[in-house]
């Protein structure tokens, strides 16, 4: 784990050599989708493990097979978010670890001609805003989904925000800190640059494409 200083926020880079073998096959272009969705699921695990090292406890009475005894448990309402659809793929890993999680959905599709986030959905309540949020999605390529993402979640009121993809660019990253120095963001890999069309270089490709095996 490096913590690496960025204005205004802390962006944890996630380093473990399971991580570093995942990513290895998740970015090859030959890994079919099977496997790609499975290593999505490992390396998001492995991201929530880091993530969640900061949520509060409270002390709970129970009882086991043999004598009544003490313990803690999560104290705080967890919710998911993940960015369709792209974001669905790291649900379901986190949840097996976060079970009384919440799952919170929102739609942003990126418009191929200003490279802007466009929000088509959204299911947030106006009220009784989640303690914790982890906003997840597999690539944090220019900020601007995460950063919308994270802009509706404040003003339904989360007080904490997490940020949580397997790969980011610089720049992505960059963006979402100044933007949001409250947030944490998670990463498994910083990538240099972007290029034209806005993909992370080198990074993976299309990851809603490869999870869902819509490449054509």
């Amino acid at each position: 784990m490096t913590p690496v200083q960025v204005p205004m926020a802390l962006v944890t880079h996630v380093q473990h050599p399971l991580i570093e073998h995942h990513l290895c096959r998740l970015r090859d272009k030959t890994t079919g989708p099977l496997e790609f969705r499975q290593l999505i699921q490992r390396l998001s695990t492995l991201l929530a493990y880091e993530a969640t090292q900061d949520l509060l406890l409270r002390g709970v009475e129970f009882e086991t097979p043999l004598v009544p005894t003490k313990g803690q448990a999560l104290s705080q309402r967890i919710g998911l978010v993940p960015i369709l659809r792209a974001g669905l793929g790291m649900v379901d890993p986190i949840l097996s670890l976060i079970p009384t999680a919440e799952v919170w959905h929102l739609g942003l599709y990126r418009d191929e001609e200003t490279a802007r986030p466009v929000e088509y959905y959204s299911k947030l309540p106006k009220t009784s805003p989640v303690d914790v949020a982890l906003v997840v999605d597999p690539m944090l390529a220019t900020g601007g989904s995460i950063s919308a993402a994270l802009e509706t979640l404040a003003r339904w009121g989360v007080p904490q925000l997490k940020v949580l993809s397997v790969i980011a660019s610089q720049h992505g990253v960059d963006t979402v800190a100044s933007q949001f120095p409250e947030a944490q963001i998670y990463v498994c890999a910083i990538d240099p640059q972007l290029n034209s069309r806005k993909f992370i270089v080198p990074g993976l490709g299309d990851a809603g494409d490869r999870i869902f095996n819509t490449l054509r």
